[in-house]
């Protein structure tokens, strides 16, 4: 039985196919070719009553015979036909791929023809190429060698070179950290001279400055210590005039009675008018007095009270000062006190004696 074919076969099933259908449709046709053609039978006697009954097997074996020929025949028929349709098909189809095979050769020798500069494509193009492409591949393989020997010869060359620059400087690392190390010593030597140099400067300003401060101390001390002899003689004497107002205003007062008393008796001697004329001026007269001492003696308490007050805040003050003046002496004689200490302990007495004379003014 013939195969039946479609689209997706390849061209070598479909051509053997196609031959097997030849080779079908040829042998129903030689078979039909050996088939005897039916001749007319000759008259025969009449036989006996068996006779008849053959002739008519006989003719229906070849009606039968020639009934399936021809069905046969009609199914070669119909499977050639269809056969026939299915292999055109495939054959178009074909056509059509080798049509954009045929495109696509075409698209790729004129690339080649583009890319490796060749005017006609021939048979023996490729094997051209091919020749060349070794021969270049050999060239370029010579010269990659070459090259690579250039580029090692090179390499050694460089590494040689760097060896002699590490060398050169190592050597330069070590004169160079030699010269560091002797400009440092000797660098420490000089620091060390001019520092001895400003230490010996220094112990002398400091013994000086020590002296001044000593003999600053002693004049502050004795400034300070006549101020308060001087504060002590202005209380002392604030506090006599003071006594001697109060004892004023108590003899005004027993002036003042005795007065009256006079009044009332020169009144009544020489007249009660002028005598109570006098008494009232006298009267006014002592009364004046005694307001203007008794104003007196207040401002002499608010005076005393005030100089009492800042008695105290200065004995504060002058307590602390001196504490601090004691601390900062100390620490200058145990070798402890610093330039800005002794500074400020310069400061402090110069403060103190300007106050003091603030005060005495």
């Amino acid at each position: 039985m013939v195969q039946s074919v479609s689209s997706k076969n390849t061209k070598a099933e479909i051509i053997a196919a196609f031959r097997e259908l030849q080779k079908a449709n040829k042998t129903l046709q030689a078979e039909l070719e050996k088939r005897p053609e039916p001749t007319p039978a000759a008259p025969a006697p009449i036989a006996p009553t068996d006779a008849p009954k053959s002739s008519e097997k006989t003719a229906e074996t070849i009606s039968a015979n020639l009934q399936q020929t021809l069905e046969k025949l009609a199914a070669v028929q119909v499977g050639f036909g269809g056969a026939v349709s299915n292999l055109s098909e495939q054959l178009i189809s074909e056509a059509s791929s080798l049509s954009d095979l045929q495109a696509q050769v075409t698209e790729i020798i004129d690339r080649l023809a583009q890319l490796h500069e060749v005017e006609t494509i021939t048979d023996q193009t490729l094997e051209t190429m091919i020749v060349d492409y070794e021969q270049s591949a050999k060239t370029f393989a010579e010269e990659l060698e070459t090259s690579q020997e250039t580029l090692e010869q090179e390499l050694q060359d460089l590494q040689v070179a760097w060896q002699k620059e590490q060398e050169t400087q190592q050597r330069d690392r070590r004169e160079r950290d030699e010269t560091t190390r002797k400009d440092r010593q000797r660098e420490e030597q000089d620091y060390q001279y001019d520092l001895e140099l400003e230490r010996n400067k220094s112990d002398e300003a400091y013994e000086q400055a020590q002296k001044q401060l000593y003999q600053e101390l002693a004049d502050l001390r004795e400034t300070q210590e006549k101020a308060w002899e001087e504060r002590e003689k202005a209380i002392a004497e604030q506090e006599k005039e003071y006594a001697e107002a109060k004892e004023k205003v108590e003899a005004f007062e027993t002036e003042l009675e005795e007065k009256k008393t006079e009044g009332k008796e020169s009144g009544r001697k020489i007249g009660h008018y002028n005598a109570k004329v006098k008494s009232d001026l006298r009267t006014k007269e002592i009364e004046g007095e005694r307001q203007n001492y008794l104003l007196r003696i207040e401002g002499f308490e608010n005076t005393i009270s005030s100089n009492e007050s800042r008695i105290q805040v200065l004995s504060k003050k002058l307590d602390a000062t001196l504490k601090q003046v004691q601390d900062l002496a100390a620490k200058a004689i145990e070798g402890r006190a610093n330039r800005a200490e002794l500074e400020s302990l310069k400061a402090i007495t110069s403060e103190l004696a300007k106050g003091q004379s603030k005060n005495s003014r």
